[in-house]
């Protein structure tokens, strides 16, 4: 994979275009409190919606690889921030619906723990700072 490219470039006040470099773009602001326009996504918000991103993949992939049927895949990602600057995340809970045809809980459970331990680069990051505990719900499909 090797080196990873973005440019954040100011639209206006402080709302800011950030574009990455497999060419792809997001709308980031703040909140009026804090001198945004409420107009994009949050930085810190970004950062949960990448590791939700990032470790989905890899239990879709591995369950897949494991021949397992999924047919839908929902990561809800809440995180808890440190009082003071900087706010880092301390907790972070991930919760999995997964949909399919008969899909073993010990395969899911399996999936999330490689993912966890061995492949989501965003949640190891994040896990330098926060506990992060997932669960999993299976929906027959």
């Amino acid at each position: 994979m090797g080196a990873v490219s973005a440019r954040i470039k100011l639209v206006e006040g402080i709302q800011m275009l950030g574009e990455s470099g497999s060419g792809h773009t997001v709308v980031m602001d703040a909140a009026e409190s804090v001198g945004g326009r409420n107009m994009g996504i949050r930085p810190m918000e970004l950062l949960l919606i990448g590791m939700g991103g990032c470790a989905s993949i890899d239990v879709l992939n591995i369950l897949r690889k494991g021949r397992h049927t999924v047919q839908d895949c929902v990561a809800e990602v809440n995180g808890v921030r440190a009082e003071t600057e900087p706010k880092v995340f301390t907790e972070i809970t991930v919760h999995y619906t997964l949909t399919g045809e008969k899909i073993p809980a010990k395969a899911v459970e399996r999936a999330i723990q490689l993912s966890e331990e061995k492949y989501c680069s965003a949640s190891a990051m994040l896990g330098k700072t926060a506990t992060i505990t997932s669960t999993y719900t299976i929906v027959e499909g």
